[in-house]
């Protein structure tokens, strides 16, 4: 396997609050090699926009970044200055946010955002800036991109408007972009079209891409690998196709089994039992213990995480896996 640009080892991320400590990020460990897709996905409050804001150095208090250790191209990002972070934000690793309409400021023009976008960074003409920021909205299908660097962010579709984001997340050709749920606003034809050009784009420009999202369906169309998060952790994670077809976790399973296209119809959706527990309140052991219907005495311990292979899981009861089996 090639030298991953992204390494993360033992990531942990808490927020220390007047009711107690919320460990947001819990032992999160991944790889990421130039060009490869990684989706991140989990239901609401698993850890996965705190887990990509972490890998910028964004998390603000009371939250902070306790332990781990995060590479990017070789380089600890762990215990940087801030002004080390901001040096590579944007220009080794960009973001782009679930809402555009909330990063692009509506006082400028797309232009002017672009240009001093590139200029935080590099010393360049305008004719140049504009010339290159042109280039990018023409890449992410935006047409007459020449004429409308002079539009503001109201006048653009809120698909266009993420476009513009993701144009301006690719300015200086960064090795990884965090995309935290870029599409769930939009409709589907708009959010297949997306979809479709960040994968060209990752392939084209080797910039690798973690796809953080809630719907499973969506990212799994995109991502080359999974990676399933509860409770602030990683339960599962493996090579798209295999993940999906044969998952390991229930609560993977549970995920799978949830997706409409996978029902009957007109039969009732599956569902997981129960909630995800509070943060604050995590259960002794497997935090899905509560919810999974295969757990025993033993899931009141911490499963480690076991790999084989390309794939590691979090069980003490993997599914459709017996007892010293090889996968």
């Amino acid at each position: 396997m090639s030298v991953p640009v992204l390494s993360v080892r033992d990531l942990r991320t808490h927020f220390f609050t007047r009711a107690g400590v919320v460990k947001a990020v819990d032992d999160v460990s991944f790889d990421l090699a130039a060009g490869e897709i990684m989706g991140l996905v989990g239901e609401s409050g698993s850890g996965k926009t705190v887990t990509g804001f972490s890998l910028l150095g964004l998390v603000d208090a009371p939250g902070r970044i306790v332990g781990g250790s995060i590479k990017l191209n070789g380089t600890e990002l762990v215990g940087m200055s801030q002004r080390g972070l901001r040096a590579r934000r944007g220009r080794e690793i960009s973001m782009i946010f679930q809402d555009p309409i909330a990063t692009l400021n509506p006082m400028l023009t797309i232009g002017q955002q672009m240009r001093l976008a590139m200029e935080a960074h590099e010393r360049t003409s305008r004719r140049g800036a504009d010339t290159r920021a042109a280039e990018l909205l023409s890449q992410v299908g935006i047409p007459s991109a020449r004429e409308r660097l002079g539009a503001y962010p109201h006048e653009f579709s809120g698909g266009m408007r993420q476009r513009v984001a993701i144009a301006v997340a690719l300015l200086h050709r960064p090795s990884v972009i965090v995309a935290d749920e870029p599409t769930t606003a939009l409709d589907v034809s708009i959010q297949a079209q997306i979809l479709f050009q960040m994968r060209d784009l990752a392939r084209e420009t080797g910039t690798a891409l973690i796809w953080i999202s809630h719907d499973l369906a969506v990212v799994s169309s995109l991502a080359s690998k999974l990676a399933v998060m509860y409770a602030g952790r990683i339960v599962e994670q493996g090579p798209t196709a295999t993940l999906l077809r044969d998952p390991r976790h229930p609560y993977t399973a549970g995920l799978i089994a949830s997706l409409p296209a996978t029902a009957e119809p007109g039969a009732p959706l599956s569902q997981i039992p129960g909630t995800t527990p509070s943060l604050l309140s995590l259960p002794k052991g497997c935090p899905f213990a509560p919810r999974c219907a295969r757990a025993s005495d033993v899931c009141a311990t911490d499963p480690a995480l076991e790999a084989r292979g390309d794939r590691a899981w979090r069980c003490f009861h993997p599914v459709g896996l017996s007892e010293g089996a090889v996968s």
